[in-house]
């Protein structure tokens, strides 16, 4: 039987967000952590503003989020996650300010592959974008 895998705590995964220079550029910070669930907050910033008639986000910033919060989700209750397998996002409402709050939650943990669900809220509590990734675990 194999032993549950060592969870990393909120201060290490502060530090592990900040190693990647592009995770340190969206200036995450951890919300609240517990072993199913990573809440996540990116502040606003107007370089991510690609629609600058109605000021809204980029897309791509926002896939970006829910990769990242379902990934630090898996890594934070002991996953060894190497890579994202698979994203799917489904937009529902233009992000217009911030901060930006995503939260994820895992799904399953499997030997191979990992899954997890996140959710994009704005500052008035809406659901701006929402998706799912699978995340390639184990020894490579």
């Amino acid at each position: 039987m194999s032993e549950a895998p060592a969870r990393i705590d909120r201060a290490r995964i502060e530090e592990i967000l900040r190693i990647a220079p592009f995770h340190a550029w969206l200036d995450l910070k951890v919300r609240s952590l517990t072993p199913q669930r990573l809440e996540l907050e990116m502040p606003w910033r107007d370089e991510i503003v690609s629609n600058p008639i109605i000021g809204s986000a980029h897309g791509g910033v926002l896939a970006s989020l829910i990769d990242l919060t379902g990934f630090y989700a898996l890594i934070a209750q002991g996953t060894k996650v190497k890579a994202t397998a698979d994203l799917r996002v489904d937009y529902h409402r233009p992000a217009t300010s911030g901060p930006l709050v995503a939260t994820g939650l895992i799904v399953k943990v499997g030997q191979q592959i990992s899954v997890a669900e996140t959710s994009v809220t704005g500052p008035n509590e809406k659901l701006l974008a929402s998706g799912r990734g699978a995340y390639i675990c184990g020894d490579l």
